[in-house]
């Protein structure tokens, strides 16, 4: 399950600094496509509107990473992120639900740059099954424990109704599955120990944006 507390060998953390990570990494490669080469805390803060205090107490958990007075060297910190976020090498990731979610996601151009992709989806409509979709072979449910265990895929991705979530769930993680990303708007709940689980809910997300702007009305 989801911990509330993430431990550095420096200090524990909450999960969100492990979310301004990613946006600190994904503006960088931004700045560093531009050829910027130093960039200091204030400026890489009002990208991302957060205080440039934050940004180094992020930085602080994991060590010391720029220079007083001079800044961050954008290259040195981009492999210093991926370092830490475990951008090393390739994460291959199983997709559940080949809808139009899970269609689009397919084709989503923005994983490579965190050596992420989906390289196995799965579906149980028989129309899908065998399509090639952004070059990937939908699949049947009944195949998938077996190509997740041989293709040693520890993330999953969930597309599905939410009636169907949970079981989804439970048989990723008995193929191998250490964490999910789901996207059905359902809460899942999983026994297992060391599993952590990424809920994205949209329409709850656009229900907070609306909450704020009924406040300024």
């Amino acid at each position: 399950m989801q911990k509330e507390k993430v431990c550095s060998k420096k200090k524990c953390f909450s999960p969100e600094v492990i979310k301004r990570l990613s946006l600190y990494l994904r503006d960088l490669k931004n700045l560093q496509e531009q050829e910027v080469e130093v960039i200091s805390s204030d400026e890489i803060t009002k990208m991302l509107d957060i205080s440039s205090a934050q940004f180094r107490k992020d930085l602080s958990y994991f060590g010391e990473f720029g220079k007083r007075g001079v800044g961050y060297e954008v290259s040195f910190l981009i492999r210093e992120l991926e370092k830490i976020l475990g951008i090393y090498r390739w994460w291959d990731i199983a997709l559940v639900g080949v809808g139009r979610l899970g269609s689009a996601l397919l084709g989503f151009s923005g994983f490579p740059q965190f050596k992420l992709r989906i390289t196995a989806a799965f579906d149980n409509d028989r129309k899908k099954i065998g399509k090639a979709i952004s070059g990937v072979e939908v699949k049947s449910l009944e195949e998938m424990p077996a190509v997740i265990k041989k293709g040693g895929i520890e993330i999953g991705m969930i597309c599905v109704p939410p009636q169907f979530a949970q079981s989804i769930a439970e048989r990723m993680v008995g193929a191998g599955i250490k964490s999910i990303l789901n996207f059905a708007p359902v809460s899942i709940k999983l026994p297992a120990e060391g599993i952590y689980i990424a809920n994205v809910d949209m329409a709850c997300e656009l229900q907070t944006l609306v909450y704020f702007l009924n406040r300024r009305h």
